[in-house]
């Protein structure tokens, strides 16, 4: 009877993989882009891949790493999250964010910083942090803790730099102030320049895989890469997370969703987090780039993965 008992346990947790599995492939080959996700059952164990080791492009996922240094810096006491930075001119970036809506001369604290990069993907913050713990520094923690595939790879404002450069090679030479207060170029041609620019991999802002990402963020739930203070305080920021359009889209009512998103809209709209509920915790780590489809129902596609996750996996 043990025996018998058993096998219907393992009999039925293969059956729901593979139904989360079947679905979510359904749902992302039916999108017009370029797709990967991992997810994970954290009390289970049972996992889906599809195309998981693929490299995408983070966009602004990659600003987890980036955070996690963070944290692990005040840790070892390098870096005092309450001591304050004072916002230059030359330091304010377009995109996603709310610092560059201010006067100039804001100053806010480290801790600060690290949430805005985290909860409205704030681009200043982002090269605020680049610059305090250190590009170079983000890859050598990412290769230490045995992360393969994910890289920090340039700055924000290099990646909108790079967006006029590709208008005219002159403007290579313009500071990041000029690019802040030009904004971006709205020519007939801006939109297919920034698709190409989104596929070119050697010019993307981060790169990792689904799988990847997954790892990492179970690691952070864990305390796995920081103290245990840290860790919540790092779970605590993705928890509040200003943007739920994709995973939490439609459970957001009976579920938290501790994430980031990664976005060019309509191009790209990746989305990874760690989604509490009765049953769970689970992880969905879902990249789409590349897309030349309608966007709202990428967002939504993201959203009924997430749904069915929380249905199927208890």
């Amino acid at each position: 009877m043990r025996y018998a008992t058993l096998l219907a346990c393992l009999t039925g947790a293969a059956l729901q993989a593979q139904d989360v599995e079947s679905f979510a492939t359904t749902q992302l080959n039916a999108l017009q882009a370029k797709s990967s996700l991992f997810a994970k059952h954290l009390p289970s164990g049972r996992t889906v891949a599809i195309r998981a080791d693929v490299p995408m492009n983070t966009l602004s996922v990659i600003k987890i790493p980036v955070m996690m240094l963070a944290f692990r810096d005040a840790d070892a006491g390098k870096l005092k999250l309450t001591d304050r930075h004072v916002i230059k001119p030359e330091e304010l970036r377009r995109g996603s964010g709310l610092i560059q809506t201010f006067d100039v001369g804001l100053n806010p604290t480290y801790r600060d910083l690290i949430e805005q990069m985290i909860i409205t993907s704030d681009n200043t913050a982002t090269d605020i942090m680049i610059r305090t713990v250190g590009l170079a520094r983000v890859n050598a923690m990412l290769a230490e803790l045995g992360f393969k595939d994910t890289r920090l790879l340039r700055t924000t404002g290099d990646l909108f730099r790079e967006v006029w450069i590709r208008a005219d090679p002159k403007h290579a030479s313009m500071t990041d102030r000029e690019v802040f207060t030009r904004g971006f170029p709205n020519d007939a041609q801006a939109s297919a320049r920034s698709f190409k620019l989104e596929g070119d991999s050697t010019r993307w802002l981060g790169k990792t895989t689904a799988r990847e990402m997954a790892v990492m963020l179970e690691g952070i739930l864990n305390a796995k890469y920081a103290s245990k203070a840290s860790s919540d305080a790092m779970v605590g920021m993705l928890r509040r997370q200003f943007y739920a359009s994709r995973l939490p889209q439609r459970i957001s009512f009976r579920a938290q969703v501790a994430h980031k998103t990664g976005d060019w809209p309509p191009i790209a709209g990746n989305d990874v987090g760690i989604i509490f509920y009765p049953g769970g915790p689970s992880i969905v780590s879902v990249f789409t780039n590349q897309n030349t489809g309608d966007f709202f129902e990428l967002e939504a596609t993201l959203g009924r993965i997430a749904e069915r996750v929380i249905d199927t996996w208890k």
